[in-house]
């Protein structure tokens, strides 16, 4: 008996110290989904200009491909704003004490605090002006990839959920793919 209360103190203390790993966006996105804050304002970060021709102008339907959240991918989505700038992809460690987050998509260059006319490259340093998740804002990140692309900030249903979700931000182009043509 003494020997199966020794495995089961060890078997619990084991299990506690894996959960102090860093937190990393999955292909399901779900560890990001309990952090997420839907700001369903729209509001739109200074100097940010619409894109003049989005492959997904605003009104127009598409499907989500991405991943970020969990019921996010194969959502129908409205589009509400089509931008061109310059997406991230970042790394950072939330203010307010949370877990630490690997590869964050999306933050563009409009809510970096170190915003230039040129994109910021991979490795740099920068502080996020976004609000997307709780501690974001004002966290210090890296640059791990960017994009010079169209982003859109879409409404969408979630699958999982049925949720409706307002005035996200962001998905890039390559993140959602057109309605099928049912008029076959």
């Amino acid at each position: 008996m003494r020997i199966f209360l020794i495995l089961l103190g060890a078997v619990f203390m084991l299990s506690a110290c894996g959960n102090d790993e860093p937190q990393t966006q999955d292909s399901k996105g779900a560890d990001e989904t309990e952090h997420m804050q839907h700001d369903e304002s729209g509001k739109l970060p200074e100097g940010l200009e619409e894109a003049d021709d989005p492959e997904f102008p605003p009104g127009s339907k598409a499907i989500i491909q991405a991943n970020h959240m969990e019921g996010m991918k194969g959502a129908e989505t409205t589009i509400v704003g089509a931008f061109d700038t310059y997406a991230y992809e970042v790394t950072y460690t939330p203010t307010n004490g949370g877990k630490h987050v690997d590869n964050h998509r999306w933050v563009i260059q409009e809510e970096l605090k170190e915003a230039v006319d040129h994109p910021l490259e991979p490795g740099i340093e920068a502080t996020l002006e976004a609000d997307h998740m709780e501690g974001m804002k004002g966290a210090t990140a890296i640059v791990e990839k960017v994009e010079d692309t169209t982003v859109y900030m879409v409404d969408y249903k979630s699958t999982t959920t049925g949720e409706e979700v307002k005035n996200h931000k962001w998905l890039t182009e390559g993140e959602l793919a057109p309605m099928e043509d049912s008029s076959d």
